[in-house]
């Protein structure tokens, strides 16, 4: 086939995959398994694979590396990866295919990417005499809690045996409609890193302030202290390592009442950014306002910072190229630019080790429906999308390949 027959032929095949996507979406989206619980849809995917004649293996206890090799398979070798895991949310939606676990939701639309991909690997799979060089489908756990479940494919060896030349993901981004996609080059999404704070005072009666420390105010004092100085700090950096910062607390836990004074306070929060080096220049920083406010008051506090995720960087040739790849398959009109983000995505591991786009897949109706944010209980998609992701994601691949 040309290009043009090509293209043709992705765009057919992933109109007739809609209904069977549809219904993979649907028992993935109803049976929904927490980060590194993923074994029941791990063994649906390796099912579904079994179904196409593609092979795989088990990798990281719940993850499913499949390979696709085409007419030539000795060539270059590009990935495309899906995460499988779902949040702790209870589902507020009321759809025939609500999720049946309670508690558990797919309220990111990791169900979406795993039928995409186990799309993009049917229509992958049908044209492989049509391309040269072998297409690594990567299946992952745990993308939504440290240490992330590509860290550990990464570990175990999922960029080997082949090693891929370059690797493609996507995510629901319900602020687009259907049948969009958007795309950004360059820094587009931030490290993050939890922070777990112990403020320890002296407890006591409230009524009598000249027995007790009070870690509460202690607590308050630094918050305010790392607001004023950190949320500034960063602007020092000389222009050319310039990075947005966010700090914040959502998290703080006293155990006392209307007048027992407790002798210890725990404070959960975040830290992002985008530049490793003031990253590690900040968690310094924080732990040092932190130990120095407390003294003041007369007490202690100490700050764990569990180091998370890095930026995310989409590859500029790459991504250049995907963008052209994805006008040509949707139409110009179709695919926009997207903003810069706080928000993390361990797919930024594989963006640190070899050529990476992570781009976004309109979920969102015409009709405005299907616009909750992910997160939220009611999140859902319009599922004409699926039809876009899978056929886009394949597209690229061959596009890359070509």
């Amino acid at each position: 086939m040309n290009r043009h027959e090509l293209k043709q032929a992705v765009q057919q095949a992933s109109k007739e995959l809609l209904p069977v996507l549809t219904q993979i979406r649907r028992h993935l989206h109803a049976n929904p398994e927490l980060s590194f619980q993923e074994h029941r849809t791990a063994a649906y995917v390796e099912a579904q694979l079994d179904a196409l004649g593609i092979a795989y293996t088990r990798l990281s206890g719940t993850g499913v590396v499949a390979l696709i090799e085409g007419a030539s398979p000795a060539s270059k070798t590009i990935a495309l990866r899906g995460d499988m895991d779902a949040l702790p949310i209870q589902e507020a939606n009321t759809a025939e295919y609500v999720s049946t676990v309670p508690g558990v939701m797919h309220a990111c639309g990791h169900d979406v990417h795993t039928t995409c991909l186990l799309g993009a690997a049917h229509i992958l799979h049908k044209l492989r005499n049509e391309f040269s060089g072998t297409v690594k489908l990567i299946f992952q756990p745990g993308e939504e809690v440290l240490p992330g479940g590509a860290s550990l494919m990464i570990r175990d060896g999922v960029l080997e045996s082949p090693k891929p030349e370059a690797i493609f993901a996507q995510h629901v981004f319900p602020s687009l409609p259907a049948g969009k996609v958007g795309f950004r080059s360059g820094m587009y999404m931030a490290s993050t890193d939890e922070l777990y704070m112990t403020v320890t005072g002296k407890g006591g009666h409230a009524a009598m302030p000249a027995d007790y420390v009070n870690p509460l105010l202690i607590a308050s004092a630094v918050l305010l202290k790392l607001q004023e100085q950190f949320m500034t700090a960063h602007t020092r950096l000389p222009q050319t390592h310039e990075s947005p910062t966010v700090l914040a607390f959502g998290k703080i836990d006293g155990k006392g009442a209307t007048n027992v004074i407790p002798s210890e306070v725990k404070l959960e929060g975040t830290f992002r950014t985008m530049n490793e080096s003031w990253r590690k220049e900040a968690h310094a920083l924080m732990k040092r306002i932190a130990s120095e406010t407390a003294q003041q008051f007369g007490g202690t506090c100490e700050l764990d910072i569990k180091h998370g995720y890095p930026f995310l960087v989409n590859d500029e040739a790459l991504t250049s190229r995907a963008r052209l790849a994805a006008e040509d398959y949707l139409g110009k009109e179709n695919v926009t630019e997207l903003s810069l983000r706080m928000t993390a995505e361990d797919f930024a591991f594989f963006s640190q080790q070899i050529p990476a786009c992570f781009y976004r897949l309109g979920t969102a109706s015409p009709d405005g429906r299907f616009t909750h944010g992910v997160h939220h209980p009611n999140f859902d998609i319009d599922e004409t999308a699926l039809e876009t992701g899978a056929g886009l994601l394949s597209w690229l691949v061959l596009d890359e390949l070509k």
